[in-house]
């Protein structure tokens, strides 16, 4: 049997937590699906699945290309105009 070791991450809490409710539900604790996911990790030779950020979405990509546009043709919109803050 191969010899296991026992291995200290840092969580935030509400992670923490939401992570073993859901893992639960799928009948593992939260060792086991950290298991899951470095086994697939080495079998594939990369993080089992894709990261992104958000802002980098096609809506988002849209609308900044609009407003460029729409500075770049000089139609006086203030650069302030460009930032949101959600």
């Amino acid at each position: 049997m191969t010899e296991t070791i026992n291995v200290t991450i840092r969580l935030d809490r509400d992670v923490k937590e939401n992570a073993e409710k859901m893992f639960n539900d799928f009948g593992m604790n939260l060792s086991t699906a950290f298991n899951i996911f470095a086994r697939q990790a080495l079998r594939q030779g990369k993080i089992p699945f894709e990261i992104y950020d958000p802002f980098f979405n096609e809506k988002n990509q849209t609308e900044l290309a609009r407003r460029i546009a729409d500075v770049e043709a000089d139609k006086n919109i203030s650069v302030h105009e460009l930032i949101e803050d959600e």
